[in-house]
């Protein structure tokens, strides 16, 4: 059995707390992905992967369910600071060839996820494919206590 996503969308959030592990699961939970067993992945979207919304994505996982993700996080109480955590991706002209998601994430700068956006590109090219489209998703945040800035982009099988 192959697992192979046959949909994609993007979510961000950000989580606040006198623990850095509970700032995370805030932000999960601001993103809306605090209910599944979340699995980290690279960086490939399948050929003819297709992007939805984040409310037509939850509504096809279930509680508990293991979901695979590309997953951009970071996590500071360096009060007053602003942090930011991003996923960018391309996607090729030719829908049998697969895209690319890159992550991104540190200190907030101008052009963040843009940079996130342009690593997706960068990666696209390297296998001949010409880019149709970009898009990119950013949380954003000034620290206060443990601040944990989360975005991905999450799979459905």
């Amino acid at each position: 059995m192959a697992l192979i996503p046959k949909e994609v969308f993007f979510v961000s959030g950000i989580g606040r707390h006198e623990d850095a592990l509970v700032s995370f699961e805030l932000a999960l939970r601001d993103a809306g992905i605090e209910r599944f067993n979340l699995v980290p992945v690279s960086s490939i979207v399948p050929p003819n992967c297709r992007v939805v919304s984040k409310e037509e994505g939850l509504k096809k996982l279930n509680p508990g369910e293991i979901v695979f993700c590309v997953m951009a996080r970071h996590t500071s109480n360096e009060e007053g600071a602003e942090i930011f955590a991003s996923v960018g991706a391309a996607f090729p002209e030719d829908s049998n060839l697969n895209g690319y998601i890159a992550e991104h994430s540190g200190m907030w700068y101008e052009g963040a996820e843009q940079h996130a956006k342009k690593l997706a590109e960068e990666m696209l090219k390297t296998q001949g494919g010409k880019v149709a489209r970009t898009f990119g998703i950013t949380a954003r945040g000034r620290v206060e206590k443990f601040t944990t800035a989360v975005a991905a982009a999450v799979f459905v099988i």
